[in-house]
């Protein structure tokens, strides 16, 4: 669907010139929910205006089914654009919202009124349709925001960060809205995001970005199990970090040698890297707590978080650093550990990732 050949974005001003876009390529499929995710100020949020129009690229192309985006203003691209603050007509009501921008595309008024109505019910806002947009909450305009960017039917729909102004359970519920709305529409969604959690509940693929340029992308369980480097491990999730050398690699295994002596078998996100010092991602809930006896971690107890739906054990290991441990809670589970007790930390071989940067 969207085609996005080696596009940099330098913007140029008093200061020195800032390069936001960095060669950036990548292909969004039809029918898609792709997210860009990325810390503040990666270039996610400038990508997207690139697609949109409000922002010319320093060089490179962006496609659209074949077509040159570039060479079209705004207002002539297929594509849609829903904003962090939703931008709605407070003295408008929610129906009035949604039939703006066919109106303004000329479209008859039996076709506005029927878009309208079918909008209304894709977002469960029929019964809303008389009231004004400034008499409703913030989870209801998302869905009138949603709505007058899916009447006029664009190719793509791209979201800027829609949900951080919500409170938390709304913003769980958008989620699967937002989702239900991409499978039922048919749309590809593009959703800017900087919400991790978000990124992974929704999205068909993932483009995480770091300094202007597309660290990796693939589908949310990929992501998450075998991060390609670093930061990726970091941003993604929660990981805990152990320095190792590694001692052999060969295709998407590997095996390490950690500060303890102990061995372990892991993966490696590609084949053939080299021996020498690296470091081995964990992630909290792969390993298990353990007495210290025959584990290849071994340290000291030194807090226990209660989450609710989990628990998080710190361990201060022997060979100096610490790890995280999350172990799912049970009804009525005995708490079989204390502060100050020595534990192990047991590694199933194939948990951990190798990544050399």
């Amino acid at each position: 669907m969207i085609e996005i050949d080696s596009v940099t974005k330098i913007f140029t001003g008093r200061g020195a010139p800032f390069t936001a876009l960095d060669d950036v390529s990548v292909t969004i499929r039809e029918n898609e929910f792709f997210t860009l995710l990325g810390p503040s100020g990666c270039g996610k949020t400038t990508l997207l205006r690139v697609i949109a129009g409000f922002i010319d690229p320093t060089r490179g192309r962006v496609l659209l089914d074949g077509q040159d985006l570039l060479s079209l203003p705004p207002y002539r691209r297929p594509v849609n654009t829903v904003f962090q603050n939703y931008a709605l007509f407070p003295h408008m009501t929610v129906a009035q919202n949604i039939a703006f921008g066919l109106e303004m595309q000329d479209r008859p008024r039996a076709e506005v009124s029927a878009t309208v109505e079918e909008m209304l019910s894709l977002v469960r806002m029929t019964e809303m349709a008389g009231r004004k947009t400034s008499e409703i909450s913030g989870g209801q305009q998302q869905r009138v925001a949603l709505a007058r960017a899916l009447a006029p039917r664009p190719k793509v729909l791209l979201l800027d960060e829609p949900l951080s102004a919500l409170d938390f359970k709304l913003r769980k519920e958008m989620q699967l809205e937002l989702k239900r709305l991409q499978s039922e529409t048919g749309i590809t969604f593009v959703f800017v995001t900087h919400d991790q959690e978000e990124a992974l509940t929704m999205s068909d693929r993932i483009a995480v970005m770091n300094a202007g340029e597309i660290r990796q992308f693939g589908g949310p369980r990929d992501i998450y199990d075998h991060p390609a480097e670093r930061f990726v491990a970091d941003f993604i999730g929660d990981t805990n970090f152990l320095d190792v050398t590694l001692l052999s690699s060969e295709g998407s295994t590997a095996r390490v040698r950690l500060s303890s002596g102990s061995e372990l078998d892991v993966r490696a996100p590609q084949a053939d890297l080299p021996p020498g010092p690296a470091t081995l991602a964990i992630r909290p809930e792969h390993a298990q707590i353990t007495t210290p006896d025959t584990a290849p971690l071994r340290g000291v107890l030194s807090n226990i978080v209660y989450f609710g739906t989990d628990t998080h054990f710190h361990v201060e290991l022997d060979a100096a650093g610490s790890f995280v441990l999350r172990r799912q809670n049970q009804p009525d589970q005995a708490q079989d550990w204390a502060i100050g007790d020595a534990v192990g930390v047991k590694v199933p071989p194939g948990v951990g990732q190798v990544l050399q940067d």
